[in-house]
């Protein structure tokens, strides 16, 4: 079943111009933790709307969730006649179209799923951002500081992981309520810093392909389940694939199959002989938006003396890059602030809207509830918006933050902001 009443929420919610304003409640990313919460307990905080879930909320021996990066509202629509499982999630299930937070990319929503804390509360907004603990520009997924290819360099230099990341986490949460996690987690990222800290309460199991993880869901619920549990899978090749290879890729095309074909054929068919009352659940975090790295506009290059006016920090070390090439925010001084702002809006006429960052946390774009200290104190001040397949970064040295995706996500199209909430019982 079609959730149309999800569809015209989430498209009547809009901003200026192309661009669209997140949800927070009722049809949201966000609300799916409360969701898990309330079908494994009956109680959970800002869940979402009923319909989403066939209607009435029961309670269920397991809840799975299948979290598949990158393929927001669109690709579901442009796909779905191709792949029988997602026929029948059309037909049997409900399908509900709901609103990523902002910035639409990974790290704020996975930090949101495993905490349940909106985006403006976990401070956790971006790829790249300013961490006032370390005073440099980090990865918070790698662990490391921005531009390093070495994941957990943090944790080297003795920045523990529960200080960077000082939340209560979901399966902490439920854990008290007598639910079991069970987090599926590819192999390179299962034992991360930052994996090991926002999953903490869970039984992580690694897996090295996808649908290893899907048997090993299968072999759990063949059984009676001792105590309510809660199983969580991530899947990443289909927003890689976007990454590098572009939305229109054979390469794209195939994480897709690969992806949809798994679901169905080690998982799907054999949830209806479980002896268990089980909910799936498949989510996506965003979509994405072409872009050419060769077209990609450096505004460093564009305005040389943009340089003069970046925040440093307290070894002089300036605070950029933070966020994308299609969500980039400034740390601005502030007596040049509103200057700064005018003369990045009349160089990128046509190319990007230029935003006070401020202006976006009074208009609740970062969350339902006010925006936190923590937030405030990581996020840039001004933010450079591109438009529809266009990119704004800055220039480093070679191979260094190189700009080199086809495909990006982070802004405020419908594109990237339009994501799928596919609920069903076998």
């Amino acid at each position: 079943m079609l959730n149309s009443v999800s569809i015209n929420a989430v498209n009547a919610s809009k901003w200026r111009g192309p661009f669209v304003h997140p949800l927070y409640k009722d049809y949201a990313f966000s609300c799916i933790p409360g969701t898990i919460a309330k079908l494994l307990t009956g109680q959970g905080e800002h869940p979402l709307a009923a319909d989403a879930v066939g209607g009435a909320f029961s309670i269920y021996d397991g809840v799975i969730l299948l979290f598949i990066d990158g393929f927001g509202w669109e690709f579901f629509e442009a796909y779905r006649s191709k792949y029988p499982l997602l026929n029948q999630l059309y037909e049997k299930g409900v399908v509900s179209k709901i609103s990523s937070q902002f910035p639409s990319t990974t790290a704020a929503h996975v930090t949101t799923l495993h905490t349940g804390q909106e985006v403006g509360q976990t401070g956790i907004y971006e790829w790249f951002y300013y961490e006032p603990l370390v005073d440099r520009m980090i990865a918070p997924l790698l662990y490391s500081y921005a531009g390093e290819h070495e994941a957990g360099t943090l944790l080297k230099k003795g920045y523990l992981p529960s200080s960077i990341f000082p939340f209560e986490t979901l399966p902490e949460k439920l854990s008290k309520k007598g639910v079991e996690t069970l987090a599926f987690q590819q192999e390179a990222i299962a034992h991360s810093p930052y994996s090991k800290t926002l999953l903490k309460g869970a039984k992580i199991i690694p897996f090295t392909t996808f649908s290893q993880a899907l048997d090993a869901i299968v072999t759990h619920v063949k059984q009676p389940l001792k105590v309510p549990t809660y199983f969580y899978a991530y899947f990443g090749e289909i927003d890689s694939a976007g990454h590098r290879h572009g939305i229109g890729s054979p390469q794209f095309d195939q994480a897709i199959d690969t992806c949809w074909t798994l679901i169905e054929k080690h998982l799907w068919k054999h949830l209806k002989n479980s002896p268990n009352n089980i909910a799936l659940l498949i989510t996506a975090d965003h979509g994405m938006v072409p872009v050419q790295p060769k077209e990609t506009v450096l505004l460093n290059l564009l305005l040389p003396e943009l340089s003069s006016r970046i925040k440093k920090n307290k070894e002089g070390i300036p605070l950029v890059p933070a966020g994308s090439c299609r969500d980039f925010f400034l740390h601005i001084q502030e007596e040049s602030l509103l200057e700064t702002r005018d003369l990045v809006r009349r160089q990128l006429h046509g190319i990007a809207e230029v935003v006070l960052v401020d202006e976006l946390i009074q208009a609740g774009f970062f969350g339902a509830i006010a925006a936190s200290h923590r937030l405030r104190e990581r996020i840039g001040n001004l933010l450079v918006l591109p438009y529809k397949e266009h990119s704004v970064f800055w220039h480093f040295e070679k191979h260094h933050f190189e700009q080199h995706f086809y495909a990006a996500h982070g802004g405020l199209t419908p594109e990237e902001m339009h994501s799928i909430f596919l609920f069903a019982t076998p």
